[in-house]
């Protein structure tokens, strides 16, 4: 497997970003709005890479009947826009690995399902993945992942056959969208993966357990 891949195309929430305290926040935000009470860590953890409408359809539960899930969106898009960054952060072992597929010439990029207008707001307060050869968000192609799109596009704008493409991402959509692609599938295990998720039966390549591990194949 050593030499097969020229490239890699990483998800953004729950696998570069650890961002699940700023996403609930905005979410907590909508619920007390409701009267509600706050989600739980383990609804937390299980949803955040699901975005705004796993986060709400968990929190709201049965309560959601009857209410416009796009309103209740937009209302978490306007808290989470107005304190994108108060705790997210790097995963550790992300610096490094990214700085050393930069120095070993490893073309990587971002592919992610986070609006582009938020991914905008939120990348700057890391100049780090500012350096991805792509960034390709939800709306940069007609399709969302698990659609192959983004991840085609991504490859494309690397100029590296799908085939040669690495897709790291935390949540079975992402090991679907790399099927899709023709690339091949990793899990980031530290990521947003729930007590209920069975990683095992996505059928990825392969699962790493830190960042650091993806340089072994290279």
């Amino acid at each position: 497997m050593k030499g097969s891949v020229e490239a890699v195309l990483f998800d953004l929430d729950g696998t570069l970003l650890d961002t699940a305290p700023d996403m609930a926040n905005a979410a907590n935000c909508v619920l007390k709005d409701h009267g509600l009470p706050p989600l739980s860590e383990s609804q937390i953890q299980a949803n955040t890479s699901h975005g705004a409408r796993g986060l709400l359809r968990t929190g709201f539960g049965d309560a959601l009947q009857g209410k416009d899930l796009n309103q209740l969106r937009l209302s978490f898009l306007d808290h989470y826009a107005d304190n994108i960054c108060t705790t997210t952060t790097l995963y550790s072992g992300v610096v490094e690995l990214l700085e050393q597929l930069t120095m070993r010439q490893i073309p990587w990029g971002i592919v992610t399902n986070k609006p582009g207008f938020l991914t905008g707001m939120l990348l700057p307060y890391f100049p780090l993945l500012l350096q991805a050869r792509t960034i390709v968000c939800a709306d940069t192609t007609p399709h969302a992942k698990p659609h192959p799109a983004p991840l085609l596009h991504g490859a494309s704008i690397l100029t590296i056959e799908p085939e040669k493409c690495l897709y790291v991402g935390d949540i079975q959509n992402d090991i679907v969208a790399a099927k899709a692609a023709n690339m091949m599938s990793a899990i980031a295990s530290w990521g947003y993966i729930g007590e209920e998720d069975r990683p095992s039966e996505w059928e990825a390549d392969l699962i790493f357990n830190t960042p650091v591990e993806i340089l072994l194949l290279f």
